[in-house]
């Protein structure tokens, strides 16, 4: 089944996507039992992002040949951080390059598992269990100020450098996948979706050890290449099985 989340009559609402169109839906299906309210055709539906997480997490240095080619060490035990709401944006929506962004501007394609239940102390069977389904993220980097600052929070959060959707789809083995990331149609990237040195099972139980997480929550699980991005590009990331999240790029005052 796919979810997603679209915008209807300027609210944003759940939605059962079929091949031509999405079934509106009363509430989310990730807690709730929803109905279905009307629907839009998919050739017209404006995207959002799939869910508004409570927590978004995100882990980095996860695939070795990343690794490699940073020079890091490969991690000993699974760990996260922290992104930024305000930076997801929806399938079709523009990812804004600000002006004031020199040098590597990149894009990284991440599987992303969406929680669908309340975790803690979970086994690895539970974690397992706890995933309501699998979506698509681009982690949007912009180097030079990922270098200059003490931390993240404009190179990696600012407004819409996180697209994530186009729908989360729950019947899929996620890790049996190939992620393949175009940039104007030309192939960038491709690789082993599951080629992870932690997978995320692994990292939901790290995580919930010691931090509870809940329906919605968001694993943002890294990527193995990454590729670099201009206004104008229009960058596609496909994870087969899941579907493909397309976004343009544009210049921060040029909506072209």
């Amino acid at each position: 089944m796919k979810y997603t989340r679209v915008e209807v009559g300027g609210r944003a609402v759940w939605g059962r996507v079929g091949e031509e169109h999405i079934e509106l839906l009363s509430e989310s299906p990730i807690e709730g039992d929803p109905t279905v309210i009307g629907s839009v055709p998919v050739a017209e539906a404006r995207w959002l992002p799939v869910v508004v997480p409570p927590v978004f997490y995100a882990v980095g240095m996860n695939y070795p040949r990343h690794i490699a080619h940073a020079q890091a060490e490969t991690p000993s035990r699974p760990e996260v951080g922290y992104r930024a709401n305000n930076a997801l944006t929806g399938h079709r929506s523009p990812i804004v390059k600000p002006a004031e962004v020199e040098g590597r501007f990149e894009a990284e394609p991440e599987l992303v598992a969406v929680i669908g239940r309340t975790l803690k102390h979970a086994s690895y069977d539970e974690a397992r269990k706890s995933v309501f389904g699998w979506t698509i993220g681009n982690d949007v980097s912009a180097r030079t100020w990922q270098h200059q600052d003490r931390s993240f929070w404009r190179s990696k959060n600012s407004d819409t450098f996180k697209p994530m959707g186009p729908w989360i789809e729950t019947d899929v083995d996620a890790l049996a996948q190939t992620t393949t990331l175009r940039v104007n149609g030309e192939v960038r990237a491709s690789f082993a979706t599951g080629d992870m040195v932690f997978d995320p099972f692994d990292h939901i139980v790290e995580l919930t050890k010691h931090i509870t997480m809940h329906p919605g929550d968001v694993l943002w699980m890294g990527a193995e290449s990454t590729c670099q991005l201009e206004p104008g590009d229009t960058v596609d990331i496909e994870i087969s099985g899941i579907g493909v999240l397309s976004n343009p790029v544009h210049s921060e005052g040029n909506p072209s």
